[in-house]
């Protein structure tokens, strides 16, 4: 079987896209920046987990003005529980750039919007192809699995000279008329169709131009660098009360960087969990007589996993570096999602 036909690859592809394409809020508007907003908010997260927070952050933020005059701890409440909070706080930065260097319009010029913060080829492909006709790829992991599997790129796509190869028969395939479909169309079939374990070929509008399908090695493709094993780190929180308040750390960097998170953080290895927990409080100028094991703590991010133990005390002191929150405020700040959870559970 020689190269696959452009043509009709593209004829397959697309017919088979306006027929059994999902119904996306996203694919009904034509607006650059709620374009701008689907695709960095949908990065990492599954459409279906994604789309409510979608349209909450539409509605709170409905224009690019909106977003870029909004105070960044209700940028990061309206994003509250996605993950990956820098994409959130990069939209906000994004957003201030459009109003003070383009008078508020998203830029329909694919470098511009690859200057944005936050914003990468994929992108800045998918934007500009998809809002303003710009012939350029989008290439995010199920479009990377489709060309894979078409192309049967036997190298890693992850880098060196199989991710090159794999970016320039991205470039190459995107067609003159309708690019925004295009790349929109290589992305639903690998979301529905071209999954990265059970491929459904048999359902698939291009098998027979497929290179991996007629060599039966679809089910091996792509080939990328093993992932490194997520490390353990052991953790203890303190859900610290006096009265109806909680005492709270607002998180200037790292993973949570501005988000209110419980008192507390890393274990050492020669403490208890107790111990940790107290040494955490003391190091705010806060203490408790006694400490009760709110429950484990088990929680697992991208890159690495929280395990240890969460406790409840009645405390005293005045805090620094810290607050005491009422309660009555909690809705309106950004929390660590784990952390919102266990104060539900210490405030019965």
């Amino acid at each position: 079987m020689g190269e696959p036909d452009p043509a009709e690859l593209r004829r397959r592809l697309l017919a088979w896209y306006r027929e059994r394409k999902r119904d996306l809020p996203f694919r009904r508007t034509r607006d650059p920046y709620a374009i701008l907003v689907a695709e960095v908010l949908l990065q990492r997260t599954r459409v279906k987990a994604g789309l409510p927070y979608y349209e909450r952050f539409l509605a709170a933020f409905p224009t690019v003005r909106a977003l870029a005059e909004a105070p960044d701890a209700e940028v990061l409440r309206a994003w509250e529980g996605l993950g990956f909070y820098r994409r959130a706080r990069n939209l906000h930065r994004a957003a201030k750039t459009i109003v003070d260097r383009h008078g508020g319009e998203v830029p329909a010029d694919f470098d511009a919007l690859r200057s944005l913060p936050g914003v990468g080829d994929y992108t800045a492909g998918a934007v500009g192809s998809i809002a303003f006709g710009l012939r350029v790829p989008a290439v995010d992991g199920n479009a990377v699995r489709v060309l894979a599997r078409v192309h049967r790129l036997e190298e890693d796509v992850s880098r060196g000279l199989g991710r090159r190869r794999l970016v320039g028969l991205a470039a190459e395939s995107v067609p003159p008329v309708s690019p925004g479909e295009w790349n929109q169309a290589l992305m639903e079939l690998g979301a529905t169709v071209c999954l990265p374990r059970t491929p459904h070929c048999q359902a698939c509008p291009i098998s027979s131009e497929c290179l991996a399908f007629a060599a039966g090695v679809q089910g091996e493709l792509p080939r990328t660098a093993a992932k490194k094993e997520s490390r353990v780190e052991p953790v203890v929180f303190v859900v610290a009360r006096r009265g109806t308040s909680v005492l709270l750390v607002r998180r200037e960097e790292g993973l949570h960087a501005g988000l209110y998170a419980l008192v507390g953080g890393r274990r050492e290895e020669a403490e208890t969990d107790e111990q940790a927990a107290r040494r955490h409080l003391r190091d705010l100028g806060v203490y408790s007589r006694s400490l009760a094991v709110l429950g484990p703590v088990r929680h697992t991010f991208s890159h690495l996993r929280w395990q240890g133990t969460a406790f409840l005390a009645e405390a005293r002191g005045e805090p620094a570096g810290a607050e005491w929150v009422p309660r009555t405020r909690l809705n309106a700040i950004p929390l660590v999602p784990l952390h919102r959870r266990l104060i539900s559970r210490a405030f019965p």
